[in-house]
């Protein structure tokens, strides 16, 4: 963790909501005139789509059919390792795009699942990750440890399959089917390498739906905000002024000592709330550190 410049890490897995969270912090820091650098967590893979796909195949036939970019052998975590410690210490560092889609490959002027060449931070008051790793630890690399503030982003189970069925279906047109082999394949490095982070998180945001859900494959809609609840549950809830958030946030209710519940429809409210603050006190400590 670091004082001079400070480090936000948001995790979570494919399909879980991470890019609508980052538009949040995007609105905080624009509010609060507060310049990040931006790390997307898919910069740091280590094979573009190509070379992912000969690797899969690779795994496949020696045994392994769940090879995936969730696991620490398919991304760069050393490197990213070591950007966090460059940017903690000196305020400096670089990062890359993992080209996605059509779109972004007009933007950057790069083919669809390539890398655009490394560049340099600009100056700024904090770094902002967003991906599948934020809190990994591994034998070799201990990302958490850098964080000054880390969120995870994590949907009950159900509904983070159909955000990415609906995703997957309409950004890149892959089928139900498809998105299903991809869920299955995923399943082994998902529970091993994804969700121990959120026992490593400072703050972690569940929806949870109150509508059937029971067969994520078959969902024509992703429950909206309305058929929702927010489980916002605090690693440590010292200084968090829970008598406020209950007071600010219409029909919310504390259901443990560390945990808010509150309308899904209120994420955006909720954490304005909460986050404010804590964003506007690494600034400050950065500040006075100068």
């Amino acid at each position: 963790m670091t004082v001079p410049h400070p480090i936000i890490s948001i995790t979570g897995s494919s399909g879980a909501g991470t890019t609508s969270v980052k538009r949040i912090f995007e609105l905080i820091f624009r509010r609060e005139q507060v310049t990040a650098a931006y790390i997307e967590g898919d910069a740091f893979h280590r094979y573009d789509r190509n070379a992912m796909k000969a690797k899969v195949l690779e795994e496949e036939m020696r045994g392994n059919p769940n090879f995936t970019h969730f696991h620490p052998d398919a991304n760069e975590l050393e490197t990213l390792a070591a950007v966090f410690e460059e940017y903690g210490r000196l305020g400096t560092g670089r990062t890359r795009t993992y080209v996605h889609d059509d779109n972004e490959a007009a933007l950057y002027n790069a083919p669809v699942g390539t890398f655009t060449a490394w560049r340099d931070f600009e100056p700024s008051d904090l770094l902002f990750y967003e991906g599948l790793h934020g809190c990994a630890v591994t034998g070799t690399v201990d990302l958490a440890q850098h964080a000054d503030l880390s969120i995870g982003v994590v949907p009950v189970i159900n509904l983070e399959w159909i955000q990415k069925i609906h995703r997957d279906r309409a950004t890149r047109g892959y089928s139900a089917e498809a998105v299903m082999d991809v869920i299955l394949r995923r399943m082994p490095d998902y529970v091993r390498h994804i969700t121990p982070q959120f026992s490593r998180t400072g703050i972690n945001f569940q929806r949870v739906p109150i509508v059937d859900t029971s067969n994520p494959f078959i969902a024509r809609w992703i429950p909206t905000p309305d058929e929702s609840m927010l489980v916002i549950r605090f690693a440590n809830p010292r200084g968090i002024d829970f008598p406020y958030l209950l007071s600010m946030i219409h029909d919310s209710f504390m259901s443990r000592a560390n945990s808010i519940v509150v309308p899904g429809n209120k994420l955006d409210l909720a954490m304005q709330l909460i986050l404010t603050p804590l964003i506007l006190q690494l600034v400050e400590r950065k500040r006075r550190s100068s």
